[in-house]
């Protein structure tokens, strides 16, 4: 199981003690917009996705991990990397910090550094791509700030109570 570790964070795999956290989060229906999710999850389909959640990044396309603060077990986030395609070296990653008290404090940023270090050294990745809401300064600063670059805007890709917002498409080429 992977473990990566930083200043103030870790990032660990996903236990069977992470299922209420997992329910509330993906329940949450704020959260449903960067996400697009539609429905309410039921604790019995977390429970049998956890009970998956040791498959290989190979075989399973994507490898989900708890951001925890350092000394704790108890998840404050999570972060992937979906969409693996070990072919064409490339996978998207999204993340999200559950607590608003939580956000600005830098862990998003300490864990996508260790993910992005990640997949480029361990996965051997060549890119890494994120989609990203454009009124989403937070996540556009987050992204930019580790070097990825909008490559394109997505028009009227996602509709929220209503009205069609624009998506963009950012992306972090590993440099040789």
């Amino acid at each position: 199981m992977v473990t990566l570790t930083g200043n103030t964070i870790h990032l660990r795999a996903l236990e069977p003690e992470d299922l209420e956290f997992i329910y509330r989060l993906e329940n949450d229906e704020k959260v449903w917009q960067v996400s697009n999710t539609i429905t309410p999850y039921s604790r019995f389909l977390i429970r049998q996705y956890l009970e998956n959640a040791h498959q290989d990044i190979f075989e399973a396309k994507q490898l989900r991990l708890a951001i925890c603060l350092k000394e704790e077990t108890e998840a404050i986030g999570l972060i992937d990397l979906f969409e693996f395609d070990p072919l064409n070296q490339r996978a998207g990653v999204g993340i999200v910090i559950q607590e608003e008290a939580q956000r600005g404090n830098g862990y998003g940023a300490e864990a996508l550094g260790l993910v992005i270090q990640y997949a480029f050294n361990r996965l051997q990745l060549h890119q890494l791509y994120a989609n990203i809401d454009i009124a989403n300064a937070a996540s556009v600063s987050l992204f930019t700030t580790f070097g990825f670059e909008c490559s394109g805007v997505k028009k009227g890709w996602n509709k929220r109570n209503g009205v069609f917002y624009d998506e963009a498409f950012y992306q972090l080429i590993k440099e040789n």
